[in-house]
């Protein structure tokens, strides 16, 4: 979810807020004459983990999913990227839904991990102003009418949405950058990088391997290793890389053999 998003549902006072350990009903089954209703005519934002999840499931290369399967855009003055999942142009239904349900359940985005709760969360949350959660009530929808009473902590764990939320810890702390609400904005080249790194995690694997990305930069073996078959330990790097190619941050140290002053940046096409 974008911090606009957030920042205008915080900003709704008639919402119910719910605490971690405020209860709710609700339900979602083929019985239902709803089921799958809501997985049309919506506008899924995918996050960096979501893709990750996504492209491995369906066992394509993050290049062929992000091509197959979703939209991309940029935010205002050339910011983040945002990548969204790809309706059916005349159903405009999610390509993963069947009449028995989701086919891609066990690696479902956040966004519908969390479905009905929403989620208001601030900057940096603190006494005065923090996170929240609410229902999300849509006339269509009946699963409200039933279903077992849980914690909103509960139904968190149950849906697996913590261990995406703690995958995606780095990532949120990366767009927290001062640089996002500054009057700068990314090249071309910058945003492509962006893109790549965040999202298009093979192509960005096949360039830290085939350029000369490891001659210019000092990478434990060990973690080297990781980066050849482990996405999740790829895409923590890819935020420690854009932290050190963006923000000039010492997420990442040169070699010797490499003066700061005098390097050449390292683009995705190297």
């Amino acid at each position: 979810m974008r911090e606009d998003e957030l920042k205008k549902q915080s900003a709704i006072p008639e919402v119910p807020r719910l605490g971690r350990s405020d209860s709710f009903r609700f339900c979602c089954n083929p019985s239902l004459v709803c089921f799958m209703h809501c997985c049309q005519d919506v506008s899924i934002i995918l996050t960096p983990y979501d893709v990750l999840r996504l492209k491995r499931t369906l066992r394509l290369d993050s290049t062929e999913f992000l091509a197959q399967c979703t939209i991309s855009a940029f935010t205002r003055q050339e910011k983040t990227p945002i990548v969204m999942l790809k309706m059916d142009p005349e159903s405009r239904k999610c390509p993963f839904v069947t009449p028995e349900g989701c086919r891609v359940h066990a690696s479902r985005p956040w966004a519908c991990r969390m479905y009905p709760l929403g989620l208001a969360d601030p900057e940096r949350p603190t006494a005065s102003e923090p996170r929240f959660y609410f229902l999300v009530r849509e006339d269509f929808c009946q699963g409200h009418a039933g279903g077992q009473e849980l914690t909103v902590s509960e139904w968190l764990t149950e849906q697996g949405v913590e261990q995406y939320e703690m995958m995606g810890a780095a990532f949120k702390d990366l767009m927290l950058h001062p640089f996002w609400r500054s009057d700068q904005s990314l090249s071309p080249q910058q945003a492509r990088m962006c893109f790549m790194a965040l999202y298009d995690l093979d192509r960005f694997r096949r360039f830290i391997f085939e350029s000369s990305f490891l001659e210019r930069f000092e990478v434990d073996e060990a973690r080297v290793e990781a980066l050849r078959t482990d996405d999740v330990e790829l895409l923590d790097f890819g935020t420690q890389w854009l932290r050190f190619s963006l923000f000039r941050e010492k997420a990442l140290k040169i070699r010797s053999s490499f003066r700061e002053n005098k390097m050449q940046p390292v683009s995705p096409g190297e």
